[in-house]
């Protein structure tokens, strides 16, 4: 599959808006604009995805110590299925790897079929779970990537 023109790039204080409409389309319990600007203002490694001028989604790692933990991963709806999201967690592997994390972590809805499908095919693996995780109703499944 060959994808078009693209461009990853470190987020930006001005992409904050963008990304977080991107969010409230693509998830069930969105991070807020005030999320974004926490995590950016905290300094975690944030890149944005455009595809030419249009930015189509967007990564946050924290990292600590060995693990990078993957905070928020999202492709706008309308460019998904594309291999875009691949594309953009490969990258932050390398960003992970370079800030001298042995292992990428995150938590996911256990009802979110693609990212969970995503994730298993990049080779993340379960290893727990944290119960009524989202809105103390539904859980999240931890899984871990070593890298």
């Amino acid at each position: 599959m060959s994808l078009p023109e693209f461009e990853l790039l470190p987020m930006r204080e001005t992409d904050l808006d963008a990304a977080a409409a991107i969010e409230q389309c693509a998830h069930r319990f969105p991070w807020t604009r005030g999320n974004f600007d926490d995590s950016f203002k905290a300094g975690h490694s944030a890149w944005v995805l455009r595809e030419g001028n249009v930015l189509i989604g967007y990564g946050l790692l924290m990292m600590s110590g060995d693990d990078a933990d993957l905070l928020n991963i999202t492709i706008a709806p309308e460019a998904q299925r594309r291999g875009w999201g691949l594309l953009l967690l490969d990258h932050l592997f390398t960003v992970a790897r370079r800030h001298g994390a042995t292992r990428m972590i995150l938590e996911v809805r256990q009802g979110n079929d693609a990212a969970l499908a995503l994730y298993r095919h990049a080779g993340f693996a379960e290893i727990g779970r944290r119960r009524a995780y989202y809105q103390g109703k539904e859980d999240a499944i931890v899984m871990a990537h070593e890298l």
